[in-house]
């Protein structure tokens, strides 16, 4: 199949947190000096994959994503027999808006929109995305969020809010989470681009993208034509 190409979209929709911020490290990152503190010695993975089921299990509450962090801490500490303070969950829900864009991101994300318009799709609070978009380097035209939408990805009313967002805007999400975007975009009807992070702190499930890049760089190469991508 021929790479994508700026010429047949007019915007671009993407994932934030595991796409273009590297959440997996974020929380990593957080999360294993307090656990050293508490004498709990577990690896990176357990983690990444502990994050990945209980989010979405935290989700379907309907709670602010800064409570879904503060949850999953709180399970985290059950699991691994301590309890977290107050002071800990606070921490680590506040702890999102500091996470750190992957080394391709903002010179990826600069590239593209050059050629089209660009847009977030998050499962977020606003006051965490506010906080992230100043690490990313450039103007999106539509920010959707959880807090806006009242619902969270792979939950379609997500997909259904962008499309109304563009008014008719030809779509391609870009996402590295196959749970939370490849296959609720793909089925309904959105050409996909499946960037193929590491450090996943998602559920595994199976999609079909439209497109597949081991990178946002490779990904930009092959969308704006000065250079040839991994499709």
């Amino acid at each position: 199949m021929p790479d994508p190409n700026a010429s047949d979209y007019d915007v671009l929709t993407f994932d934030c947190y595991g796409t273009l911020i590297d959440w997996g490290a974020g929380i990593v990152g957080h999360l294993q000096p307090l656990l050293l503190e508490r004498d709990a010695h577990v690896i990176d993975d357990f983690l990444l994959e502990f994050f990945a089921e209980t989010e979405p299990e935290v989700q379907q509450d309907g709670v602010a994503y800064v409570d879904v962090l503060r949850e999953v801490l709180r399970r985290l500490g059950d699991r691994l027999a301590f309890s977290p303070t107050a002071a800990m969950l606070d921490a680590f829900a506040e702890s999102a808006g500091d996470w750190e864009p992957f080394p391709d991101t903002v010179e990826s994300l600069v590239r593209l929109g050059g050629s089209v318009d660009l847009a977030i799709v998050s499962n977020v609070d606003n006051a965490i995305f506010a906080k992230t978009a100043a690490k990313l380097g450039t103007e999106f035209k539509h920010v959707i969020t959880a807090e806006n939408v009242g619902a969270y990805k792979p939950d379609p009313r997500m997909f259904d809010a962008a499309r109304r967002a563009v008014d008719g805007a030809r779509i391609l999400h870009v996402a590295q989470s196959l749970y939370h975007d490849i296959a609720p975009a793909s089925s309904l009807g959105l050409d996909t681009v499946w960037i193929q992070r590491g450090n996943n702190a998602a559920r595994r499930v199976s999609a079909r993208p439209t497109w597949m890049f081991e990178s946002l760089a490779t990904f930009a190469d092959a969308f704006v034509g000065t250079g040839t991508g991994e499709s």
